[in-house]
């Protein structure tokens, strides 16, 4: 037994010692010697950091070994201060690519093993392939993933400069291209052009199996390829999942396209079978499946808990990102109607919520998922909201000083001080989360467009903006902060 573990410790350690990390001093001359490399910016304490962590590390060893290796690398905020500011770096995790020593772009890809490699391995190479004979062009559409080729007369037309462009955006696309008269002959093509191919576990009687792009401007031609490569209802996964465009409907089930992917058709084409009657119908709805285990905690956000059948479970989501349960068994006749009651607004949304607090007495307001509306949007009142997590150490920091402004302010009946628990309650859409503790500023003319609180963290910080933006004014301070003076007849 005690082999056993000290094995395990050894892989674990193995692969953390796989991501390099960098500090003020070295960063500069160690991200100079790479062509490229991914760079994650992060603070101990941060909890999204920490889920990210062992999948970091598995990509880290995953790259190591790659035919191209791509390092990944870095660098505690915390500690390295400098470094982090010069970067802009504002929220943990920030992940960034660096080329040849420069700073590259932002990487907004996904954040797990498979996903990280998959658009470090296509940074690290051509954003499209030449193919040069027929034989290559042939395997390339062998891959079980949709492939793009363009066909072109030289590379540097305009159509072929805009293609390359594209690709270069598109991570999750396979793109090639050829200037080969015998590629072209192959697929009848005697015109430039660009040809999307579905591969063939995916290919139905639902939609074409190839498709020709007609856009041509890069921004047209990135939209068209984006939204043809899902297809009527493509596998969404943690990689993929923020290029579907909403309403979305998802089904859930055991997705396996490697051991089962007979079984995975068999709901797929029930669902897409669904989507096509409703489509053709004139309805803008988008649909997809999803594997179960991947997308657990997606579920969880969902309110499913049910899921141990063998039948897929659904969930949707519409233009601002509610999410509505389909509660009824599944099937094709059952998912049509959630669908068709779900887009004429006849679904009840469902919100993650922890429970309503008994009493609220205290000066700091506690919001909760299904008291936000009554706490937050109330009509009569100006609310400065934070959104925290738990574990955060800056929103520990901050709470005693939140507090003192709370009660500093107790009388003042048109301002309220809350906040609210972002790991365990859905924030609206209009309310940007991406680090902790996020403030907000909601007066009570002005629900739908909230303020993000950009100002110091002092209680008197908070007491300045507030006596200034306030709707009516503060009683006890003037508008530039400073607290009023008591009339001294009115004392008398």
């Amino acid at each position: 037994m005690k082999l056993i573990i000290f094995a395990a410790a050894l892989v674990i350690v193995g692969a953390a010692d796989d991501v390099l990390v960098f500090t003020d001093s070295t960063f500069a001359t160690e991200v100079a010697k790479h062509d490229v490399i991914l760079v994650e910016f992060y603070a101990p304490w941060c909890g999204h950091c920490k889920r990210l962590a062992p999948e970091y590390e598995k990509a880290a060893t995953s790259l190591k070994k790659a035919e191209t290796p791509v390092p990944l690398a870095k660098v505690d905020c915390t500690v390295e201060t400098e470094t982090c500011s010069k970067y802009g770096v504002s929220g943990y995790p920030t992940l960034k690519i660096f080329k040849k020593g420069e700073f590259a772009k932002e990487y907004d890809g996904p954040r797990e093993t498979d996903g990280i490699v998959k658009v470090m391995t296509k940074e690290s190479g051509p954003v499209s392939r030449k193919l040069e004979t027929v034989e290559q062009a042939r395997t390339f559409l062998e891959k079980e993933t949709v492939g793009v080729i363009g066909f072109f007369e030289s590379e540097t037309s305009s159509l072929a400069k805009n293609f390359l462009k594209v690709a270069d955006q598109l991570s999750d696309v396979r793109f090639a291209h050829t200037l080969d008269e015998k590629v072209k002959e192959e697929f009848k093509k005697t015109e430039e052009g660009i040809t999307l191919f579905r591969p063939k576990v995916l290919q139905s009687k639902f939609e074409d199996a190839q498709v020709d792009i007609s856009a041509t401007s890069s921004s047209a031609l990135k939209s068209s390829i984006q939204g043809e490569s899902l297809g009527l209802c493509a596998e969404r996964t943690m990689g993929n999942a923020a290029n579907f465009e909403k309403p979305l409907v998802v089904a859930y089930f055991n997705v396996d396209y490697v051991k089962n992917p007979k079984g995975t058709n068999y709901w797929r084409n029930r669902v897409m079978k669904v989507g096509k009657k409703i489509r053709e119908e004139g309805e803008t709805v988008y649909f997809a499946i999803s594997g179960l285990d991947e997308m657990s905690r997606e579920l969880e956000e969902c309110g499913i808990e049910d899921r141990d059948g063998d039948k897929p479970v659904v969930c949707a989501w519409d233009n601002q990102n509610k999410k509505f349960q389909m509660k009824e068994e599944f099937s094709m006749d059952t998912l049509e109607q959630f669908v068709r009651d779900f887009l004429a607004g006849k679904v009840e949304e469902y919100v993650k919520s922890e429970p309503v607090p008994e009493s609220n007495d205290e000066p700091v307001k506690v919001v909760v998922g299904k008291n936000f509306d009554e706490i937050v949007n109330n009509p009569e009142k100006d609310v400065l909201i934070e959104f925290y997590a738990p574990w955060c150490g800056h929103c520990k920091s901050l709470a005693p000083k939140y507090d003192e402004l709370a009660k500093k302010l107790e009388d003042e009946d048109s301002v309220v001080i809350a906040k609210m628990d972002a790991t365990a309650n859905d924030v609206p859409s209009s309310y940007e989360v991406r680090g902790f503790p996020t403030i907000y500023y909601a007066p009570k003319g002005s629900k739908d467009s909230p303020k993000k609180y950009e100002g110091g963290r002092e209680v008197n910080d908070f007491i300045k903006y507030l006596a200034s933006e306030s709707t009516d004014g503060l009683k006890g301070y003037n508008r530039d902060g400073k607290k009023k003076k008591k009339d001294k007849k009115s004392e008398l």
